[in-house]
């Protein structure tokens, strides 16, 4: 299913086509695309190109996906068993340079998932992100060191059947897809002050 974003300025269509459903087909991911998508992540920018992302990916009927699975809140519980794959997305907090703090470790390590699943919309697949997992049982079970903080998982599939969801789920598969105005965003001057861009 397709919920194209209602755009007000041109972009590109794998911005346009990238949401986050919850119905994932069970069918598996071809190893190439999996390559690509990790490839995409693999050139984000970061901060004195530290990279300080790492993943573990699971692929369904590996012990590794079902220890991802078995960290997930109740709820993506619900939905997410169905995805032939999850990733934990996880972030260095330190430079490997004088091991100093690197304050930015989570932004650029979003910005590694972002073009994973950007990449996966062009490979005509669907992703979800979810905060809901104990991070706290990842870094036991997956023996994540210290100086590693597990931010996020992903899942990532085909699309599926949203008669398969829970109730309250399948709607909100077919619900508008909105956001906040431009000029509500996008500000100049000073904060809360909307730029010239868009009045």
């Amino acid at each position: 299913m397709e919920k194209p974003a209602d755009n007000q300025f041109p972009i590109l269509g794998t911005f346009r086509q990238r949401w986050s459903p919850r119905a994932f087909s069970e069918k598996a991911i071809e190893k190439e695309k999996l390559q690509s998508m990790l490839e995409a992540a693999r050139w984000a920018p970061s901060a004195r190109n530290e990279q300080p992302w790492r993943f573990i990916v699971g692929v369904k009927g590996d012990g590794t996906w079902e220890k991802i699975y078995k960290i997930l809140v109740e709820w993506n519980r619900q939905w997410a068993g169905r995805a032939p794959v999850l990733v934990i997305n996880i972030g260095k907090k330190f430079y490997d340079f004088k091991h100093l703090e690197n304050d930015t470790y989570q932004y650029d390590t979003g910005q590694a998932v972002a073009m994973m699943v950007t990449e996966a919309v062009n490979q005509e697949l669907i992703g979800h992100q979810m905060g809901g997992f104990s991070a706290s049982k990842a870094r036991e079970l997956f023996e994540i060191p210290d100086d590693y903080q597990p931010i996020s998982i992903s899942a990532f599939g085909y699309y599926g059947d949203p008669d398969q969801l829970p109730e309250d789920m399948r709607k909100s598969e077919f619900e508008e897809r909105k956001r906040r105005p431009l000029n509500d965003t996008v500000f100049s001057s000073k904060f809360g002050e909307s730029s010239n861009l868009f009045l």
